[in-house]
């Protein structure tokens, strides 16, 4: 198999995150008007595909040496397209039932903190390539992703299912931790592109 056959598969992965994450929602939302556990089962199963591709994508390209600029800026929009489907999917989710208001407000400022990170990161790399700077994400971004994709499935799993051996109090740990790490994600970032803000302000 040549480079670019390589390549088109690792952009195909990267890109499947799409219809996966869509097909979650859908899934997701029949669940809440036909109550079956089938539903929420294929609806968790597509959540975590779309969470596989995101490592998949990344291991293919080293792994056939066809790492890209263009797979560097694609990677991070798909990620953004899970956050703004699954996220706010989640939050109507909790928003539906009665017990779950207070979680419903958390996942609100979860939802809202994941969005202006993001907003915030694209706004500093696009200040960054003013000046020709390495806009990849660092390490902290790339375990905040990480992180992120499995969180996503437990809390589905916790919001359409109920088991018993998932209580509220870990759900809201889980939740708590990824907030830290997108406030120290927003931290590292404007530290490491302070000096370009510097000089497009000069």
């Amino acid at each position: 198999m040549d480079a670019r056959a390589k390549r088109l598969i690792v952009n195909a992965v990267t890109f499947g995150r799409v219809p996966f994450v869509v097909l979650f929602m859908v899934l997701a939302a029949t669940h809440v008007y036909c109550p079956a556990w089938w539903w929420a089962v294929a609806a968790t199963t597509s959540l975590a595909v779309a969470a596989l591709t995101d490592l998949y994508d990344g291991m293919l390209a080293r792994k056939w040496n066809v790492v890209s600029k263009f797979g560097a800026m694609a990677d991070p929009l798909m990620d953004k397209v899970f956050y703004l489907v699954v996220f706010p999917t989640l939050l109507w989710l909790l928003g539906r039932q009665p017990d779950e208001a207070a979680h419903a407000l958390v996942m609100l400022v979860f939802t809202v903190l994941y969005i202006l990170r993001d907003q915030w990161v694209t706004f500093l790399r696009s200040v960054g390539a003013l000046f020709n700077a390495d806009c990849g994400a660092n390490w902290l971004g790339k375990f905040r992703t990480a992180a992120s994709f499995p969180v996503a499935c437990v809390i589905y799993v916790y919001i359409a299912l109920h088991p018993f051996f998932l209580p509220r109090a870990l759900i809201y740990a889980l939740e708590a931790v990824l907030i830290v790490i997108n406030l120290w994600s927003i931290v590292v970032y404007t530290r490491q592109y302070m000096p370009y803000l510097k000089r497009s302000l000069d």
